[in-house]
């Protein structure tokens, strides 16, 4: 359940400007999304539990930073980065449709699953990557894309990891405030929350589609890396 203080924050209230209360949240389903499973640019898996087969020795976290086809770009192009797939997380309802995610009805966010190998890339380097692509402060939207889908939104299996993310956004917080920006609004989640597949069409959307939309875009702002 999000906070009264983070849905002040965030504006809730207007129709697509706030989380669905309970009984609002469209039902969903029982079965997940059937999706190809490889990832359209490397073929890695993109399908699979941390742990086992090819992620034996991979750790993972969720981010939420809008549109999610320019923020999935992101995280794949990053060296240490084994894998990536998009789908939704943050919401009610289970293995939901992107025309309901976009409905406002479940809850969920647009996020990037980001399956990682820690002795190439740190976690706080995924973090500076997060908070420097997109705008954490603009509540539930994300530039001209406006909808409780769009906010920021981090996930962390490790409790390590949520310590170093909390650490991150004070840091960052500094940072912004120092420019003159205003508050952080993402959602950090410890345990990380589910974690439902989007459909084929939207994995890798922009390998797919080079000359598809990417509203991703930052507040200009550096941001450091946890010591």
């Amino acid at each position: 359940m999000i906070s009264d203080r983070l849905a002040e924050m965030l504006g809730i209230g207007a129709h697509g400007q706030r989380l669905p209360r309970a009984g609002e949240a469209l039902p969903g389903r029982d079965a997940p999304m059937r999706i190809g499973g490889r990832h359209h640019v490397h073929g890695h898996p993109i399908v699979g539990a941390i742990g086992e087969g090819a992620f034996a020795h991979m750790r993972q976290a969720y981010f939420g930073m809008g549109c999610f086809w320019g923020a999935e770009r992101a995280f794949w192009t990053l060296p240490g980065v084994f894998t990536t797939a998009v789908g939704y997380a943050g919401g009610s309802t289970p293995h939901p449709t992107y025309r309901e995610v976009c409905s406002g009805l479940t809850g969920h966010a647009e996020v990037v699953r980001v399956i990682f190998a820690p002795a190439q890339v740190t976690f706080a380097e995924l973090l500076r990557l997060f908070w420097e692509r997109h705008d954490p402060t603009q509540g539930m939207r994300q530039g001209n894309d406006s909808g409780t889908q769009y906010r920021s939104l981090l996930g962390c299996d490790d409790a390590s990891d949520y310590a170093i993310a909390l650490a991150s956004r004070d840091a960052y917080q500094a940072r912004l405030h120092a420019a003159g920006k205003g508050a952080i609004t993402t959602e950090i989640l410890h345990p990380a929350p589910p974690f439902y597949y989007a459909e084929d069409e939207h994995q890798q959307y922009l390998a797919k589609n080079p000359g598809g939309y990417c509203g991703l875009a930052g507040t200009g702002v550096s941001c450091p890396l946890p010591g």
